[in-house]
């Protein structure tokens, strides 16, 4: 959803943080006694009777390969766990944090014990640690991931900003993947089951309705259509595609083209320059939500 501004802005985005599960919980790989203090843990790491450790329902990771599980089962058999894994106390015994695919594996494996480091934390505080880890890992498939980024801007009232912050990623990174969200249900799960990729995706939320979307991304299947192809079928589609008269962007002066990337790059978006001759033009950036288009005014403004 493309808007027309006309305005330049002043100053540099905030780069993102890169703050992962290192920052927020000292560094769990490889304890030690400053780890522990950071950690929250009074005891350290410990070690905990597996039938006391359950999973958290609210684990933004939601699939797991058997294949994978079963290939960590054996290896956990031979070296046992190597990485603690996160858990709060709870009425129940411990909930998991972060390292359930890693439990799982010790279930198969028919370990009876599991070296933990014990923390203190809220619901919101665990989901966050848990995202952190999963998205470092590249745990998340694009739409857990997705859904992930979703719960903490509506639950935790965070800005895209301050995901990004907290995730080490551009803010743009985190808007093209809540795009992801309006994805019709055909289409998200072909997403899921790795017969589209990202590329493809981001292509297909270029199209306007659900019916377009589903009957391309059946085509990208079928036919084994590249992005770039994909890309090319979505432009023929819409209005004022290869059959229309919509003006192209210029590529302009060297001047204009820096100025472009400068912008892109401050924005975290988009930034079309259309030229008409005589100086004249029209300046086009593209936003994806209310919200994003209120945090690319607040920029132009400062």
């Amino acid at each position: 959803m493309p808007g027309v501004i006309k305005v330049l802005p002043q100053q540099n985005r905030k780069p993102a943080l890169g703050r992962g599960l290192g920052a927020l919980l000292a560094d769990a790989r490889q304890p030690t006694e400053k780890t522990v203090q950071a950690a929250g843990g009074a005891g350290g790491v410990t070690k905990l009777p597996i039938e006391q450790i359950h999973a958290d329902r609210a684990n933004p990771r939601r699939s797991f390969d058997e294949a994978q599980l079963e290939e960590l089962a054996a290896s956990l058999k031979q070296q046992g766990v190597l990485q603690p894994v996160l858990v709060r106390k709870d009425g129940k015994g411990y909930r998991l944090i972060a390292g359930e695919r890693r439990w799982r594996a010790a279930q198969r494996a028919g370990l009876t014990e599991l070296p933990v480091i014990i923390k203190e934390a809220t619901d919101a505080e665990a989901y966050e640690l848990a995202l952190v880890e999963n998205i470092q890992r590249a745990d998340l498939n694009p739409l857990e991931e997705a859904e992930a980024y979703r719960r903490l801007l509506d639950e935790r009232k965070l800005t895209q900003e301050q995901v990004a912050d907290r995730v080490g990623k551009d803010r743009s990174s985190v808007a093209n993947s809540l795009r992801l969200l309006h994805l019709p249900n055909e289409v998200k799960q072909l997403l899921i089951e790795g017969d589209l990729d990202m590329g493809h995706a981001r292509a297909i939320l270029g199209l306007g309705s659900s019916k377009e979307m589903v009957l391309l991304a059946r085509d990208v299947v079928t036919d084994k259509l590249t992005v770039r192809e994909t890309e090319a079928r979505v432009k023929g589609l819409r209005p004022g595609g290869p059959s229309g008269k919509k003006k192209q962007p210029v590529k302009g002066s060297p001047e204009a083209r820096k100025l472009i990337e400068d912008l892109q790059r401050r924005l975290g978006t988009k930034v079309r320059l259309l030229e008409k001759g005589n100086g004249k033009g029209t300046l086009e950036i593209e936003f994806f939500s209310y919200e994003d288009l209120d945090r690319l005014v607040a920029l132009i403004r400062r």
